[in-house]
């Protein structure tokens, strides 16, 4: 991976009759690497990617590619493909001939077409399925002919919108190590647009994280999960315990009725917060040792530890542990200083709201093609 731009977003904003669906966002995206647009239903993330490939034309900004601006070019005349959640294979045509459209329509030499065509079966692992009709693959066959296809056309850049919304657990695992092994062994850009955190914590080089039309942190799958910037991040990537608190001094937070040290300053002296802590930071301790203790009302085996919930007067937390708790058995949990995360106060109202694209965008697929 290089640190050049292959593509900036420059103040890009876009509203649908009158509903503002991005508000001047500014990205940029680096040319090899893996970027993840994150977020709910409505945050503007299919929209931002519409806006690259050249479905959509943005309200007001700039789509800058490679140094060039391309934000007025209709999708054809970018150096980029896209892969939907649909796939859009032609049913009609084998596996061969869907890998082969668009090389067809460049009019490539058919000795030409044959070698790229086995080059991008074998980059996706299905060699030797030239001749299957695509409607007797899996749905994981079927998405690799997409990527194949989409592929084929050595594009620079690669817009992949829920590609694996359409499978099953199992095989949506499977596939986004395969989607990374890909994306490095064709050595190009991946921006790839999911709500499922797991999938942009595992494929991921950088998370984009968005809320209502903006981006609300930009980092490493870490980073973004270890250090939220927000309570809104905190809650939608992975799981947390939550609590309002006051902020006493430097250092030193107050919640669930009880004083912590803390890692974090700069707040004002009893400034109202949000406390964020990871189920997996609560450990299990001795009486002696313990800050937090509660009595144990479920212990749930989840395969590589145990879910444990703890209630400490009103508060129920959620502990993740290797070691199980018998439920009804009082409990003593110790919290390092720095695994309290503090953040300002967040409005959960209207967190995910519904999406205005959603139905303006229904069926775009199809039509685009």
């Amino acid at each position: 991976m290089t640190n050049s731009n292959i593509i900036e977003l420059v103040n890009i904003s876009k509203s649908f009759d009158g509903d503002l669906v991005l508000g001047s966002v500014n990205l940029s995206i680096r040319d090899g690497e893996f970027i993840t647009l994150l977020g709910p239903s409505g945050c503007g993330k299919t929209t931002m990617l519409r806006i690259i490939g050249g479905f959509l034309f943005p309200d007001t900004g700039r789509v800058m590619f490679d140094g060039k601006d391309i934000t007025r070019l209709p999708p054809y005349q970018r150096q980029l493909n896209t892969v939907f959640q649909k796939y859009a294979l032609f049913p009609f045509l084998n596996v061969y001939e869907n890998v082969a459209f668009g090389l067809r329509i460049k009019k490539m030499p058919e000795e030409k077409i044959r070698a790229r065509v086995s080059e991008m079966l074998e980059l996706v692992n299905l060699p030797g399925f030239e001749k299957r009709g695509v409607t007797a693959l899996s749905g994981g066959q079927q998405q690799r002919v997409a990527i194949a296809r989409a592929l084929a056309a050595d594009p620079d850049v690669l817009l992949l919108d829920e590609p694996l919304g359409a499978l099953d657990l199992k095989l949506r695992k499977a596939m986004q190590i395969e989607l990374k092994r890909i994306q490095q062994q064709a050595d190009i850009t991946f921006v790839y647009v999911t709500h499922d955190q797991e999938e942009a914590l595992t494929m991921s080089d950088t998370v984009v994280v968005m809320n209502k039309g903006n981006i609300q942190q930009i980092g490493t799958p870490e980073s973004v999960y270890n250090e939220p910037i927000n309570a809104f991040v905190a809650d939608f990537i992975g799981e947390s315990n939550q609590l309002e608190g006051i902020m006493r001094e430097d250092y030193l937070v107050e919640f669930n009725g009880r004083r912590y040290r803390c890692v974090d300053r700069g707040f004002a002296k009893n400034e109202p917060i949000e406390v964020v802590i990871r189920p997996e930071d609560l450990t299990i301790c001795p009486p002696e040792q313990g800050n937090i203790s509660g009595i144990v009302q479920t212990c749930v085996f989840m395969g590589q530890n145990y879910a444990i919930e703890v209630l400490q007067d009103d508060y129920l937390w959620t502990v993740h542990s290797i070691y199980h708790a018998a439920p009804g058995s009082p409990i003593h949990l110790y919290l390092e200083p720095d695994a309290i995360h503090i953040m300002k106060e967040f409005d959960n109202d209207d967190a995910y709201p519904d999406d205005p694209e959603e139905e303006l965008l229904a069926g775009a697929e199809e039509e685009e093609l």
